[in-house]
């Protein structure tokens, strides 16, 4: 990629992208639930800065599950068999995932706090 022109690179994110939304059923819920996050900030309409907190955990959400994808494919490319280290390796990134949706999960349990706080 490097040296590419800027189409051809966001081509490539892109297709990343369109991969993962039809062989990840993970990433598809995220993105659902990602979906339904913007539809309810635009219902309730918090202050600005619930909007970039909220924002920036399900995209980061996201992104760690883009990652994982990526290292799931290319170990199971590059070894095809069940190994232990891989195995660690692929529950690691899972793991990551689970706690960024865990941290997005509590992010939403203060945002709604704060609503129904004052």
């Amino acid at each position: 990629m490097k040296n590419k022109p800027i189409h051809s690179r966001l081509g490539f994110a892109l297709n990343g992208i369109v991969f993962a939304l039809k062989s990840e059923a993970s990433f598809r819920t995220q993105l659902i639930v990602t979906v339904a996050m913007g539809i309810i900030l635009g219902i309730l309409r918090p202050d600005p800065v619930w909007w970039g907190i909220i924002i920036l955990v399900t995209g980061a959400v996201l992104a760690a599950e883009l990652f994982n994808t990526a290292l799931e494919k290319t170990l199971d490319h590059l070894h095809p068999a069940q190994h232990p280290q891989i195995k660690l390796a692929k529950d690691a990134a899972a793991g990551a995932v689970l706690v960024l949706g865990l941290t997005a999960v509590l992010v939403f349990i203060s945002f709604l706090a704060s609503l129904f706080s004052g």
